[in-house]
């Protein structure tokens, strides 16, 4: 079975805002989809997040575990995004994006302060491996 998911900080970081307020979040929530071992690769799962972010929200920052690799897909509204300190992107309905091992997701927001946005995010990651480390 996999290990309890940390999901508070799985997806969505905040761009704007104190330190602070980059550690704890604004009107984001992470919803677990499905976990799933992976029959033919031993010790590897999938694990889908549906990524809610009402408008101006944000998640804390942090960084994802050395196991994983990410593939997302923006469902609805717009996601800011960037990793390792390079250059912000803003992702619209149908766009995807992929993150790898151990990187650092410095800022995943919601790109409007007016409209909801949400993601679907999929993770091949080891079994016994939490999805992402929050930053302090």
């Amino acid at each position: 079975m996999f290990k309890k998911i940390v999901i508070a900080a799985a997806l969505m970081v905040a761009v704007a805002g104190s330190a602070s307020a980059h550690r704890e979040g604004k009107n984001a929530k992470i919803t677990p989809v499905f976990d799933h071992v992976i029959p033919n690769l031993p010790g590897k799962g999938m694990r889908g997040l549906l990524g809610e972010c009402g408008p101006g929200g944000y998640s804390p920052s942090h960084t994802h575990a050395k196991s994983s690799f990410i593939y997302a897909t923006v469902v609805e509204g717009e996601i800011r995004s960037q990793t390792n300190g390079g250059e912000e992107r803003v992702f619209k309905v149908g766009e995807n994006f992929i993150e790898n091992a151990g990187d650092h997701h410095g800022s995943s927001a919601n790109g409007s302060d007016t409209k909801p946005a949400k993601l679907i995010a999929v993770f091949v990651v080891d079994t016994e491996t939490e999805l992402a480390i929050r930053n302090k």
